[in-house]
């Protein structure tokens, strides 16, 4: 029987011949993959089977990246959400005055629109404060004697009748509000044209509609102007609307509650109306015509 050394101990070709042979076979490689890309197909299918041996070597890198950048977006949003804060905090004053401005620029537009529509002279007027007096529906204008105004001239706003002036000093004024328990005003219903006084003084700054008959025609909705019969008022002007009718056959009146158009808890900018339309001058009572003197003939034929 033959003995042979084991193929462990064979020896091939000397190393410096196998490197030699392989550098000399990745050169030739190259060069035939870089003129005619024979190998691409190959390096093709070679990346497709390393790619998920790629991710999961990266899957631990790729991980710490997200978790590092969850933290470091959350803590910059929240960063930024307080800067937004601070800076809409800082801006709301800002926002609210010019809310506030935009609000008063329309409500004078639309008086000057209905100082255009009327036909007596007006004065521009804001109103400086409520009246002190708990148990009185006034307030207070920022516009007196210095200005031309006097008592009795209506004040109305873009909407209707606020009231008339009662008290004048020489930089501001006093006005009595319809809703006041002293102030009455002429009105007639603009459907109809029924004619009624209402008196100031109702619940909830309310009108009262009085002795009205129970079955005079008027209904829930209708809108009350004044009449101008007084003198005070320029006819026309929006007074209030019936909010509340009751009619009792027990009663010769119904009782009728208006809410008034205009209003000063709206907006502080109002017009102060001149009192050109004065109600006109009573009727001189016609003197008895004198006889001439009788003369002495005439009395001798009698």
């Amino acid at each position: 029987m033959e003995l042979q050394p084991p193929p462990f101990f064979n020896r091939g070709p000397a190393p410096l011949v196998r490197l030699a042979f392989f550098v000399s076979l990745a050169i030739l490689l190259m060069v035939l993959d870089a003129r005619f890309r024979y190998a691409e197909s190959v390096r093709q299918v070679v990346a497709l089977a390393a790619y998920p041996i790629q991710r999961v070597a990266m899957a631990p890198v790729d991980l710490f990246h997200a978790v590092a950048n969850y933290f470091g977006s959350t803590a910059a949003l929240q960063e930024e959400n307080g800067a937004l804060k601070m800076k809409a905090l800082r801006a709301a004053p800002e926002l609210l005055q010019l809310e506030a401005l935009k609000e008063e620029n329309n409500q004078l537009r639309r008086l000057l629109d209905a100082q255009e529509r009327l036909s007596a002279k007006s004065v521009f007027a804001e109103i400086l404060y409520a009246g002190r007096d708990p148990f009185s529906r006034r307030v207070v204008i920022d516009k007196g004697m210095l200005s031309n105004i006097q008592l009795g001239q209506p004040v109305i706003d873009d909407i209707g009748v606020i009231g008339q002036v009662t008290r004048v000093y020489p930089l501001m004024s006093e006005v009595t509000l319809l809703s006041d328990k002293e102030q009455a005003i002429p009105l007639q219903v603009q459907r109809n044209g029924l004619r009624a006084v209402a008196y100031g003084g109702a619940e909830g700054g309310m009108l009262d509609l009085r002795f009205m008959a129970a079955n005079a025609d008027i209904k829930n909705g209708d809108t009350l102007v004044t009449s101008g019969i007084d003198g005070t008022y320029p006819p026309g002007l929006p007074v209030a609307t019936v909010a509340r009718i009751e009619r009792d056959a027990a009663y010769a009146f119904a009782k009728i509650y208006l809410a008034p158009t205009a209003g000063t808890d709206r907006y502080r900018q109002v017009l102060v109306l001149s009192s050109e339309a004065k109600a006109p001058p009573p009727v001189e009572a016609e003197q008895p015509v004198k006889k001439p003197p009788r003369t002495k003939r005439a009395r001798k034929r009698e």
